[in-house]
């Protein structure tokens, strides 16, 4: 799905064939015409295209000076050439204009998640404190460091995700019940985090989730509950995810949405 696709002189018209999201029951296209361009680009995750650039300036620029603290100087650009990437290769898709970005590059006391309004080019929320898996960290406290995609890791996958749908649902933390909201995710990552559904790996409210600190999921970027009933309904059905670490090699050389895009420094 995310493969760039060759457009060349020699077509009249290429057509980009829109793939649809994963969707089960476990834990929720039309052609687009493009005319010829005077040279050949490429149209997907593979070499950003001048507007894509123009749009990472610009919301870097605007959002940028408002991040407080990074685990990396490239977190935030490849979060941005993630989102105009898959925005301008699947437009329809993305209907909302909310990132959820979370930098699992940072240890889980020190608040790494933000809400962006990529259409005002705003911070609408954040920095605030976000779960990792418990897959991904040997202890409670500190920085995740192991990512999967396997059923059954508990851990945390990186890359972009696309919003779903919101559910209610109850659970357990420390022996006690508790309710909440969830908001599904299809991972738009293949191979890092496309089995999001069936793992259900969503975003949603947890009581070990507070102001001081964050404990750790099953692989879900979970939030306070408070903020989860403000912000989950609002990003649901069409606004994008992304999670960071620069602490997995081959997702940083080889992820889709960001491939090409990762700098040295």
């Amino acid at each position: 799905m995310n493969r760039g696709i060759a457009v060349g002189l020699s077509l009249p018209i290429a057509l980009v064939l829109l793939g649809s999201g994963r969707a089960d029951a476990g834990s929720s296209t039309p052609a687009v015409a493009v005319a010829p361009p005077a040279t050949p680009v490429i149209v997907g995750d593979s070499v950003p295209a001048s507007s894509v650039e123009r749009s990472v300036s610009d919301a870097l620029a605007a959002i940028a000076p408002h991040v407080t603290r990074s685990s990396h100087p490239d977190a935030l650009r490849l979060a941005f050439v993630a989102y105009f990437r898959y925005r301008d290769a699947h437009p329809e898709r993305v209907r909302k204009p909310y990132l959820y970005y979370v930098d699992y590059g940072l240890d889980n006391r020190t608040a790494r998640g933000y809400v962006f309004d990529m259409e005002a080019q705003t911070v609408l929320e954040g920095p605030f404190n976000v779960a990792h898996g418990r897959g991904s960290s040997r202890g409670r406290d500190g920085v995740p460091t192991s990512f999967s995609n396997r059923a059954g890791s508990n851990a945390t996958s990186l890359g972009l995700y696309l919003t779903q749908e919101t559910y209610s649902f109850s659970g357990r933390s420390g022996g006690r019940r508790y309710t909440s909201v969830g908001l599904r995710l299809a991972g738009l990552s293949d191979g890092f985090n496309d089995a999001a559904r069936r793992r259900g790996v969503v975003t949603h409210g947890a009581p070990y989730v507070s102001a001081r600190d964050a404990g750790r999921s099953e692989g879900c970027p979970a939030m306070e509950q408070a903020r989860a009933r403000r912000l989950l309904p609002m990003i649901a059905n069409g606004a994008l995810v992304f999670l960071y670490s620069p602490h997995d090699p081959h997702w940083l050389g080889t992820g889709p949405w960001i491939r090409g895009a990762t700098q040295t420094s």
